[in-house]
């Protein structure tokens, strides 16, 4: 019996011919797939539309708005003054001080001709206050008249937002107005009160009655700079009173902030060391600024922005207390808006990472309003476009990418 002979290299099978190749061919490709750069795991977030709002925060202190520095209308002994700090006081009624007159003054014609010319201006100032005030009670009469229509046109769908936004807003600065007005001419009355005492007093020869110089507001008393009995001259302060319910918020902003801060913008206080924040609008931008010198001595050009307190609670802030105010600049809505996380710089240009299939893209876009977490999109980007949040060193224009959408 015959063994049979061995196959023939052409005999054998097809596959097994190709195996050296195709084992080859498939160590050639893993070796090409170990040095081609992986993707990149980045992350991302879609361009979208909404409301932005762009604030500015700053520190700031509360301060009673109106408030007067007492001081005798003429030269005299004070008698020691028995109030103190938060002492409260009514108008026409506290006796703030008692001052002695001095004797040598009875005999004087020149002090007696200040005394009759102080009595005239405050006559005449007395009128003017008088008159303000009634012009802006005409005016905040009108103005409630307008806000009433206006109210009912809101209901019905008839006004646009803004316009009820404006005459509210001019309700409450005259309103305003009025109680600066009120307050004018509560102090002028004050005045005039003062200079036909002093005046009585220079038309004795023996000093008369002490002078008893009574409350201008009804308030409390917030500093007494005179304690002690002491010979005073005319003009010298006595004391600093006020009303403790008419606050405001003071607060000093970078003259590069102030400049987009307009009067009626809503205001935020917060940090005030209560738990919501309050409510405010802006009521003055004061024109000029003046120089301060930061913590680290960086001198700086501040502005004081004064804001009225809209439905404060009774007690709950006293006068200059510390706050932190966050007011608002600009607001729009349905607002092309990218995340500034995506931003970056590439020269004088901003520039963002689109993902298009897998591949990042460099695009060139055009910002607007920016509140340091959203951006106002005016070109360069479309709604609905991935971007790439915080792209990383390693990123490159075309390099492959692998999106984790940002939540």
């Amino acid at each position: 019996m015959t063994n049979p002979a061995p196959a023939s290299p052409s005999r054998l099978p097809n596959w097994r011919r190709w195996l050296p190749y195709l084992l080859t061919a498939v160590l050639v490709l893993i070796l090409i797939l170990g040095f081609l750069p992986k993707p990149i795991s980045v992350e991302t977030s879609e361009v979208r539309r909404g409301e932005l709002t762009v604030t500015v925060m700053e520190e700031g202190k509360t301060r009673v708005r109106h408030r007067y520095l007492v001081s005798p209308p003429m030269n005299g002994f004070l008698q020691r003054i028995p109030l103190r700090a938060a002492a409260p006081i009514v108008i026409g009624k506290t006796v703030l001080a008692t001052l002695q007159a001095t004797p040598s003054n009875f005999l004087d014609p020149r002090a007696r001709a200040q005394a009759e010319a102080a009595l005239k201006s405050a006559d005449a100032s007395v009128s003017q206050r008088r008159a303000q005030l009634e012009g802006v009670r005409s005016e905040l009469d009108l103005a409630l008249k307008e806000f009433t229509r206006a109210e009912k046109l809101k209901v019905s769908g008839a006004i646009a937002l803004a316009e009820w936004d404006n005459a509210a807003s001019r309700v409450s600065v005259l309103r305003r107005q009025l109680n600066t007005a009120e307050f004018g001419l509560n102090v002028a009355e004050f005045e005039r009160t003062q200079a036909e005492a002093a005046l009585r007093q220079y038309s004795t020869t023996d000093g008369g009655e002490p002078l008893q110089i009574l409350a201008p507001v009804t308030g409390v008393v917030l500093n007494v700079m005179e304690e002690n009995a002491r010979t005073v001259t005319a003009g010298t302060t006595l004391m600093e009173v006020g009303d403790p319910k008419d606050l405001e918020a003071e607060i000093e902003l970078l003259s590069s902030d102030a400049v987009n801060v307009k009067s009626g913008a809503e205001v935020s206080i917060e940090q005030w060391g209560g738990g919501d924040p309050l409510r405010g609008r802006v009521s003055v931008v004061e024109p000029g600024a003046y120089t301060k010198y930061s913590a680290l001595g960086v001198e700086e050009q501040r502005v004081k922005v004064r804001v009225d307190f809209v439905d404060l609670p009774e007690g709950v802030l006293g006068d200059r207390y510390r706050v932190e105010a966050r007011i608002i600049t600009w607001s729009g809505e349905n607002v092309l808006q990218v995340p500034t996380g995506a931003l970056f710089r590439r020269g004088r240009e901003w520039m963002a990472f689109v993902v298009e299939r897998g591949r990042a893209k460099a695009t060139a876009v055009q910002i607007g309003h920016n509140n340091g977490i959203q951006a106002e999109v005016i070109s360069g980007l479309n709604e609905g476009q991935a971007v790439v949040i915080h792209p990383p060193d390693s990123l490159t224009e075309g390099a492959r990418v692998t999106p984790r959408l940002k939540r």
